[in-house]
């Protein structure tokens, strides 16, 4: 538990709560409501195990940082409590409510234990990749997973991860459980419906394609897509993405339509895999307040790839 002042309002509140969940109590010495729901926030912060974080803030000391977000969530009384999530302000309640009704507010935006240990074994896992240890970011992968079956970031990692040391079976199998929402043909799950078709290429290279005869055919008849597209599955399966993107625009530019415009489905399923996912961060700023106070923390903006750029500019260019 930490007081909030408008010296550490950025840090420990909006920095902090990109992190973990913060919960902000705010009250007053003269609130009688006050001193009876502090103890049950005191206690539920220790119960939760470092899910949330509890922050308070005395109203007669911090006036400026209190009518803000009274104002923001039309609030006229105490307490109030507001939780933060991603560097903003998101939901809130009013008054000293029942621990149930708290903790079912909880439940909204704090993880379960479950999810947490998830996400703490898929940054290891993410970690150990970077530094090339696959078998243990692996390890880490399908721990996160078993802690979190419903983990759909450590899910593309640990399929991605297995495609790309070559453990083909291993891949369709932990791709099984989400194999329908990729095949949702109203809302398909974007990310998914890519490793669909980087399983369809991997399990295509396994089954035995010949690069030279594939090759043959295409300079023998520039309009063989068969041909093309299994010569694009080959370098899909081992990785070799941009090559794979240059087979697929030469489809593209001379039959957008063909096999139900598969080859741009696989040209956006590769750029998609290519796409690291954006970092956790705060939601776009609302700007300052008056007084000067701002609610939000800046949002984070991932860096631009030159190289996805360019494949994105090529095939604009080759669909309109």
């Amino acid at each position: 538990m930490i007081d909030i002042t408008l010296q550490n309002f950025e840090t420990e509140l909006l920095q902090a709560s990109l992190q973990q969940p913060v919960l902000l109590d705010i009250w007053a010495p003269w609130c009688g409501p006050c001193k009876s729901l502090g103890p049950i926030l005191e206690r539920l912060e220790a119960d939760y195990g470092g899910r949330f974080l509890l922050a308070k803030l005395n109203s007669d000391e911090q006036p400026e940082i209190a009518s803000q977000l009274s104002q923001a969530f039309g609030v006229r009384s105490i307490p109030f409590c507001v939780m933060f999530v991603g560097g903003q302000p998101v939901d809130g309640f009013v008054g000293a409510i029942p621990e149930s009704q708290i903790r079912e507010f909880l439940a909204k935006h704090v993880p379960d234990a479950g999810e947490l240990e998830a996400e703490q074994d898929l940054a290891e896992g993410e970690n150990l990749l970077d530094d090339g240890d696959a078998d243990a970011a692996l390890a880490k992968f399908i721990a996160a997973l078993e802690a979190d079956p419903a983990n759909e970031a450590a899910r593309f990692d640990l399929v991605k991860a297995l495609l790309e040391t070559g453990r083909v079976g291993e891949a369709r199998a932990a791709f099984e459980p989400v194999a329908a929402q990729a095949a949702d043909t109203i809302t398909p799950h974007a990310r998914f419906a890519a490793l669909a078709l980087w399983l369809q290429a991997a399990e295509a290279a396994q089954r035995g394609l010949d690069a030279g005869a594939l090759q043959a055919a295409i300079a023998a008849n520039k309009r063989d897509f068969d041909a093309r597209y299994a010569l694009v599955q080959l370098h899909f399966a081992a990785g070799r993405f941009t090559e794979a993107m240059e087979e697929l625009l030469e489809i593209i530019m001379r039959d957008k339509a063909w096999n139900g415009e598969l080859a741009r489905k696989t040209y956006v399923a590769i750029l998609e895999i290519m796409t690291k996912p954006q970092p956790k961060a705060s939601a776009p700023a609302t700007g300052e307040a008056k007084g000067g106070l701002q609610l939000a923390g800046p949002a984070t903006v991932a860096p631009a790839d030159p190289l996805l750029d360019q494949y994105r500019r090529k095939l604009s260019m080759a669909l309109f």
